[in-house]
């Protein structure tokens, strides 16, 4: 029996790894899993890693590798993830990578491709400048992808849109140096152990969804 796939979506802020996990969800039953998501869930849930992670956030520190992988390993433990999952946020640098692996490895399981979104980095500083959500988190942007209905989501009909306080030409600049700086190097890791992909992310986003779809078909196949 073929493992269910489990997918790492890698790039940098603005390279639209959250659109492109929302569109997998509804092309292949894939379950977008999000740390702070699950984070947040494991802590309203009361589990015991989600009463680690609330002291731990109560002290204003950051949650240990060690927890958000307990977490990740009961999630993975439900049923609703049979078909796979996305994995959006984790790992961030090669050690947490490496603990991902282990983790999989004792479920019989492994990631099965690492899809690396590539980007111009002052493309990004506009793309993500001009980027905006509506309250029921569809996503849209001022040049690339308005609702078909100025100031009504095309998804739920809202009219509540919200942008990120951090969305700005110079904190954006300062992320992509920590994306850099941090989590590029899994780029190598998983190029090493033969999973990698990389996607041009710069054109139109159905090219993108159907690049990645053929992807994820051939390894789920």
């Amino acid at each position: 029996m073929t493992q269910a796939p489990v997918l790492i979506l890698l790039g940098p802020p603005g390279a639209g790894k959250g659109t492109q996990a929302r569109m997998l969800e509804e092309d292949f039953g894939l379950i977008q899993l999000s740390t702070g998501d699950l984070l947040r869930a494991a802590v309203a849930a009361g589990t015991e890693a989600g009463k680690q992670a609330k002291a731990v956030m109560e002290a204003g520190q950051l949650v240990s590798d060690a927890i958000v992988l307990a977490i990740l390993k009961d999630r993975m433990a439900a049923p609703d993830v049979a078909k796979g999952i996305i994995l959006d946020g984790f790992p961030r640098t090669a050690g947490q990578a490496a603990a991902l692996d282990a983790l999989l490895a004792d479920a019989g399981q492994k990631v099965t491709a690492a899809i690396s979104l590539e980007v111009d980095d002052e493309a990004m500083v506009g793309r993500v400048s001009g980027r905006y959500t509506c309250a029921c988190g569809e996503g849209y942007h001022d040049e690339f992808k308005q609702p078909a209905k100025a100031g009504v989501c095309d998804k739920c009909g809202g009219t509540t849109f919200k942008r990120r306080a951090d969305d700005n030409a110079e904190t954006v600049r300062e992320r992509l140096k920590a994306y850099h700086d941090q989590t590029a190097p899994l780029i190598a890791y998983y190029g090493g152990k033969g999973v990698l992909e990389k996607i041009d992310a710069m054109g139109a986003i159905a090219d993108i969804r159907k690049t990645l779809g053929r992807i994820v078909a051939g390894v789920a196949a």
